[in-house]
């Protein structure tokens, strides 16, 4: 009869593991330790260096952004009534005539020659304003400024004066208008 325990050696060939020997044991932890650090290094890598841009391409810095973000213009409020502030004869001189009274640019009579003025000035204050308010040979409208006709008479009252001109300053729009509706 047989034994119902065979004592015949067993195949155990199902039973056994890729490790067969301890040196493959070693190996085999570790590469389990290692492997899984240095994919997490590789992916930490990756994810932490952000966008790199291609070589020679300046398109993403800092200072190409901002000079396509800077504003392209501005926006000047201005009182339509010119209730703001008023600058003088010489401010305005010294901001828009100056380019060419200055020097005698395009036979622009210079300041202070009193030979230059006598004749302009023989025509009359209102005969000067209207050249500076609407132009007179190569000098454009209000000398091409952006000036009220209050500060361009002004100017032109301080450019006469210093070209040997008696003028009066002349007054503000406000003051003359209600000085004419003021009763005699």
């Amino acid at each position: 009869m047989s034994d119902p325990h065979d004592t015949a050696p067993h195949d155990d060939g199902p039973h056994e593991g890729p490790i067969k020997t301890p040196k493959q044991l070693i190996a085999a932890v570790v590469a389990s330790f290692l492997v899984p650090i240095v994919a997490i290094i590789l992916l930490v890598n990756y994810v932490d260096f952000g966008s790199k841009p291609s070589a020679g391409s300046e398109g993403l810095g800092p200072e190409a952004v901002a000079l396509r973000l800077q504003p392209i213009g501005t926006v000047e409020i201005r009182d339509a009534a010119g209730g703001g502030v008023v600058r003088t004869g010489e401010q305005v001189y010294t901001g828009q005539c100056a380019a060419c009274h200055a020097a005698g640019l395009a036979g622009a009579p210079k300041l202070g020659d009193a030979a230059a003025w006598a004749p302009r000035l023989g025509a009359g204050f209102d005969a000067l304003l209207n050249s500076a308010l609407k132009g007179k040979g190569a000098m454009a409208a209000q000398g091409g400024g952006e000036f009220s006709d209050h500060e361009v008479a002004r100017a032109v009252v301080y450019i006469a004066n210093q070209g040997g001109g008696k003028l009066e300053e002349p007054k503000a729009p406000a003051a003359a208008a209600s000085a004419a509706s003021a009763p005699n």
